[in-house]
């Protein structure tokens, strides 16, 4: 798989090396032949926002052929992309690539009108802004990325490393963007969205803050059942209330923030610990391994054992 990158003076390092390094990261462990290059609007060398200089950057031309075409971030005062930028960008899709953008790097993606009708997400700070200039399309701040199959985008700067692991899953399997992940010491799969991360007052104690201390309540009983009306108690809010302003601090309704914790302290105990399945199932609080075993594949796409085998300290069955 060839893979064009996007690069231009004054991208940061970090945007840049987001997808280098984990499609990279597939050809060095021997997984699949991907390679990765940098392209810019002509042949030579960039200057990083850090002022790094890179050169060896291929001109458009080499986009010509690519499997996957990918803006990973875009100039901070989110212009609108140039006509001669998206007609690279429409003639790669058109020509079978998969057209990808992560964080700003979703502007240009937007602009080319391949999303129109459908809907995107981006960084949170560029919403309004890209709302104004495509009236019809749909922004979702609740995920971290959005794969159309032909066409992606991500959210905030870090949600391009879960973007990019989810196009290595889709494309080669979940083990492979599980050692993809193990490799980089990042999530195989992260829960939640951008939502807890968009300005909004603080409480005026945010250390005491009701909710804060509900949540870390719940995760030193999550062994125990917690509907909402004890979370709510512990919080000191009415159920009403507590259901109201949970997803304005966590972005996921108090279920959802339950389950992603259960699946997480389950996923630390399969890779430090040899407890059965049984057992590990109850110290999560999912009362029995067939329950922790459903959830966990919705969440992760492995079975416990699965994971166990992957990441964990020695193979055992579920």
């Amino acid at each position: 798989m060839r893979i064009g990158i996007y690069a231009f003076t004054g991208a940061t390092m970090f945007h840049l090396s987001v997808p280098q390094m984990v499609f990279a990261e597939v050809a060095r462990q021997g997984i699949a032949d991907w390679e990765t290059f940098l392209f810019s609007d002509q042949s030579g060398s960039i200057t990083t926002a850090e002022g790094y200089e890179i050169s060896g950057v291929s001109g458009p031309e080499m986009v010509r052929g690519v499997d996957m075409l990918v803006v990973p971030t875009w100039h901070t005062d989110a212009r609108p992309a140039g006509d001669s930028f998206l007609r690279i960008l429409r003639a790669a899709h058109d020509g079978g690539a998969t057209i990808v953008g992560l964080c700003l790097g979703s502007i240009p993606v937007v602009d080319t009108g391949l999303l129109q009708g459908r809907t995107a997400v981006t960084h949170w700070r560029a919403f309004d802004l890209l709302a104004q200039r495509h009236p019809g399309l749909e922004f979702d701040e609740t995920v971290l990325y959005i794969d159309h199959d032909d066409v992606l985008t991500a959210a905030g700067t870090a949600s391009g490393l879960d973007a990019c692991l989810h196009l290595v899953r889709s494309r080669l399997g979940v083990e492979a963007a599980n050692a993809v992940a193990r490799s980089l010491v990042i999530a195989p799969h992260r829960e939640g969205g951008q939502a807890q991360y968009i300005d909004r007052p603080l409480p005026r104690n945010a250390g005491e803050d009701q909710l804060t201390l509900a949540m870390t309540w719940a995760l030193e009983h999550l062994d125990e059942s917690l509907p909402i009306r004890r979370l709510a108690q512990k919080a000191q809010m009415s159920p009403r209330s507590f259901v109201r302003d949970f997803p304005a601090v966590t972005g996921m309704t108090p279920a959802a923030w339950v389950m992603s914790q259960r699946i997480n302290e389950a996923r630390r105990l399969l890779e430090s610990t040899d407890l059965s399945i049984e057992h590990l199932a109850e110290r999560c609080g999912f009362g029995s391994a067939v329950t922790l075993r459903q959830n966990f594949v919705r969440s992760l796409g492995v079975s416990p054992s699965q994971y166990r085998r992957q990441f964990g300290l020695s193979p055992r069955g579920d």
